[in-house]
């Protein structure tokens, strides 16, 4: 009775540690949001130009997922995680020069070292999850680590706007209407400093978790064996030599490249979109925060249904054709409808990574590691996506623009869900 107390005990503090990661996740990730209309104001940008916001974020995880992986076999996962705190806080000390000058750039490259530590702990935390217990059941658990996510990617918009767009109508105005030049400059420059402050005091919080988790007693997993699965997965790795000899991790891959960039779709550029329909910067400034909140409700539901009612993969594929009806939706519709419609598509997105990750990385065994910094890499659909979309918009219609784009990706997640996740 005391061993399996003891075991609980272990699993909840696992659970709880990993948990304040993925809230650490959700929290900077979900910034880019605000970021996006804060630096096309601030740095006088076109619409294709402020989405190098999530390309200087998500690129990141295509350069540094391999490297990370290497990291971790050298430094183990718990190192891994607090290494990777440290790195973000780098890149949060960056925004200060960045802002005392209005470098665009230099925003970028405080957004791309971002993305460096969090490539390093997406590729140590997530195998973790869905490691520590069955694997039928892992899509729950990441669920569960989506919430933590997914509340605090509700905060950090609500928060960052809230210091850096106050009042953002009436200083856009200023700016625009503004015809002597330093005027005009330090309107620009006293809006670029607000946002110094709050990325200090996330430095110093990363530093203080990266301390933490040095110190926690968070045990190592061994990813050494043979196979991640006891069951009839077992044997799924016997005689492999290569990651690559497993499709449904490579044809995983390819799925997460598609949900992040339909999630980064929804969630960050539902703000341009808004603009675009005639939204005041006001009230796009908060869209960000409607995707995330049905995003919520898919976790909850997730969590009730999976795997007692329905299994993971069920339940990704009618999410891929809920995403299907509602980019549908948003095309034929337009005003306050297409915005919702946009921000349901959080709902549709909720259970992507938590299904697609466990299904990708089930039976690599000693190839887990390498196969979490493959999947880790499509992370990197975040990136091209959205200027895909930002290109398309200036010959087509910005709705137009946004069906091409989602719809592929709804298509080929419903595919892996119906037929690409069968191990092989």
């Amino acid at each position: 009775m005391q061993n399996s107390t003891t075991r609980n005990s272990n699993y909840l503090y696992q659970i709880t540690i990993i948990g304040l990661l993925f809230f650490i996740f959700g929290f900077v990730t979900w910034l880019n949001g605000t970021l996006i209309p804060f630096l096309k104001l601030a740095c006088q940008l076109d619409t294709l130009q402020a989405l190098f916001v999530t390309f200087a974020f998500y690129i990141s995880y295509f350069f540094l997922a391999i490297p990370s992986s290497q990291i971790l076999k050298r430094t183990g996962f718990k190192n891994g995680m607090a290494l990777g705190l440290l790195v973000m806080a780098i890149g949060c000390l960056i925004f200060i020069p960045a802002a005392e000058m209005r470098l665009f750039p230099l925003f970028l490259t405080g957004l791309f070292v971002q993305g460096m530590g969090l490539a390093l702990l997406q590729t140590a935390s997530n195998p973790y999850i869905s490691i520590i217990g069955p694997i039928d059941s892992a899509a729950q658990r990441i669920s569960i680590m989506g919430i933590c996510n997914k509340v605090a990617g509700i905060l950090s918009p609500l928060i960052l706007s809230s210091i850096v767009l106050k009042n953002a109508s009436d200083i856009e105005r200023q700016i625009t209407e503004a015809t002597d030049p330093v005027i005009k400059t330090g309107l620009l420059d006293e809006l670029a400093g607000r946002v110094v402050s709050p990325y200090i005091v996330m430095a110093v919080v990363l530093a203080l978790l990266a301390a933490m988790i040095r110190r926690s007693s968070l045990p190592e997993i061994d990813t050494n064996a043979e196979s991640t699965d006891t069951g009839a997965g077992a044997a799924i790795g016997a005689g492999r030599t290569s990651v690559w000899q497993y499709p449904h991790l490579v044809l995983g891959a390819l799925a997460i490249f598609m949900y992040v960039g339909a999630e980064v779709m929804a969630g960050d550029v539902i703000g341009i979109y808004g603009k675009s329909l005639g939204f005041s910067l006001d009230k796009t400034k908060y869209f960000t925060t409607f995707t995330l909140g049905s995003m919520l409700l898919g976790y909850v539901l997730s969590i009730a249904l999976i795997p007692k009612l329905v299994s993971q993969q069920n339940f990704l594929k009618y999410s891929a054709i809920l995403g299907i009806v509602l980019t549908t939706m948003t095309y034929l519709t337009s005003g306050s409808t297409a915005v919702m419609c946009i921000a349901l598509l959080g709902l549709a997105n909720a259970v992507m990574w938590p299904a697609i990750f466990p299904l990708a990385i089930n039976g690599l065994g000693r190839f887990t590691q390498i196969g979490s910094a493959l999947l880790v890499m499509g992370i990197a659909g975040g990136a091209v996506l959205p200027q895909i979309y930002g290109l398309l918009q200036k010959t087509i219609s910005f709705q137009s623009a946004f069906l091409v784009v989602m719809l592929p990706c709804y298509a080929y997640i419903l595919y892996y869900a119906a037929a690409g996740y069968k191990p092989r």
